[in-house]
């Protein structure tokens, strides 16, 4: 039987990884590598190079940064083709240091801006391995016949240096900014998820206790009224066994864009469990609270799957006021829960509201 194995399915998360990091290197180096060639030709300008040395400058400096992405993209290890090149960069940006006699000014800042850009994408690590190279370029220059050391920088040099020094910290601040946004956006998604119940898109339970919480907190400090609810679907069980869980499952998706279509914005609902919801229903007075979820049960009692004409689903429904009696979150969730417990033993597919002030167990037996 065809299929897709988790390492292939890994192995796609890497490439797709790999490319991604090769994208965002493309502009530092095309930018850096143009940038360089100016203050590189000015560097060897006064030692007349062979016409075969301007080529390399010209092929390293505009053509260069294309070759390399292209080696990352069509490598089956993007990531790790990335980082060749990278490494490539140091050993080159060396070469030309010694190439201009470590003309101080121009060579101090080709090998900086390198060492930047390539601790930015790969920290300590990618640092180390840059500078290894950079000497590695360096030591095979000046081993070939080279003019004097250490020249002394001209104006013209010194010129051609301040385009460097002032675009390319631009375009590595860019490239940083985007990450940052980037990985914003993926925290912010991931903080979503967290607290989102995967099928039905609405609070998932650790959430809700969390809301729960904060809501009881504020009604003890505001005493304005508010009403929590506890729903369960009746027979859910039955649903699943008489027709599969793939239609308990849209079941439950439906209820869920139910309680989205008949709650106000301001009244946040969850999945509290496998087939209960939960919902809170702030400034509302009792009748007014049953009102809305009378809605909701009579809304799903009228529901009918066209494919499924038989099947029928009902709502259990318990709601429980806040009061100064509740002392905690869990003891108002408590009394919805009563509250539910009366509905169902009262046939279900009705709405009961919690009786006198609920008590915990245990808790009459302390006092």
């Amino acid at each position: 039987m065809d299929g897709i194995s988790i390492g292939d399915t890994n192995m796609s998360n890497r490439t797709s990884s790999g490319l991604s990091f090769a994208k965002r290197m493309y502009l530092p180096r095309a930018v850096g590598s143009g940038l360089g060639f100016f203050c590189v030709m000015v560097g060897i300008w006064p030692m007349r190079p062979d016409a075969w040395v301007w080529g390399l400058l010209i092929a390293h400096g505009f053509v260069w940064p294309h070759v390399a992405f292209q080696i990352a993209r069509r490598s089956k290890q993007p990531f790790r083709a990335e980082q060749r090149n990278m490494i490539f960069d140091g050993f080159a940006g060396g070469c030309w240091a010694g190439a201009m006699g470590l003309n101080p000014l121009p060579s101090v800042i080709i090998l900086s801006m390198i060492a930047m850009d390539k601790i930015a994408a790969g920290g300590w690590p990618m640092l180390v391995r840059t500078l290894l190279a950079q000497g590695v370029g360096i030591g095979l220059i000046l081993l070939l016949p080279t003019p004097v050391l250490f020249p002394e920088t001209s104006q013209a040099q010194m010129l051609a240096c301040l385009p460097i020094l002032l675009i390319y910290p631009m375009a590595i601040g860019m490239v940083c900014y985007q990450v940052t946004v980037q990985l914003t956006r993926h925290k912010r998604a991931l903080a979503r998820l967290s607290k989102t119940d995967s099928l039905t898109g609405l609070i998932n339970h650790g959430a809700w206790k969390d809301l729960l919480k904060l809501e009881f907190e504020r009604c003890r400090r505001s005493d304005q009224p508010n009403h929590l609810a506890l729903i369960d679907i009746d027979q859910f069980k039955q649903i699943n066994d008489r027709f599969g869980h793939l239609v308990g499952d849209g079941i439950l998706r439906v209820i869920s864009s139910l309680l989205s279509s008949y709650l106000r914005k301001s009244d946040p609902a969850a999945r509290y469990g496998g087939d209960e919801f939960c919902v809170m229903l702030p400034g509302t007075t009792p009748d007014q609270a049953k009102e809305v979820l009378e809605r909701l049960r009579q809304a799903v009692e009228d529901y009918r799957d066209p494919e499924l004409p038989q099947l029928s689903v009902s709502l259990s429904i318990g709601i429980a006021s806040y009061g100064e009696h509740l002392d905690t979150a869990d003891a108002w969730l408590h009394a919805a829960d009563m509250a539910l417990y009366d509905a169902k033993r009262a046939g279900r597919n009705t709405i009961m509201l919690a009786r006198a002030p609920a008590v915990i167990p245990g808790k009459a037996a302390s006092a």
